[in-house]
């Protein structure tokens, strides 16, 4: 059976599709699609930690250069 972009199982073929819409028009079935941003949140927030772990001082510094520079230059435009 395959399966969508966040591995929810559906219908193959056309006329099951129909009939799981059907079903979840009437209340038989219930459609749950997770909305993904309790998933992502969570990615995030162990990603940036171990790219910082990653990361010598040196360059830890080069990307707070260019980010304040950024800031810098949005502020006088």
């Amino acid at each position: 059976m395959p399966k969508g972009p966040k591995g929810e199982k559906r219908p193959a073929d056309v006329i099951g599709a129909a009939i799981m819409v059907a079903k979840i028009a009437t209340g038989e079935l219930t459609d749950t699609v997770p909305t993904g941003k309790e998933d992502a949140s969570k990615g995030g927030k162990k990603g940036g930690k171990a790219r910082a772990a990653k990361l010598t001082p040196e360059q830890r510094q080069e990307i707070a250069r260019r980010a304040a520079q950024a800031r810098w230059k949005k502020s006088q435009s």
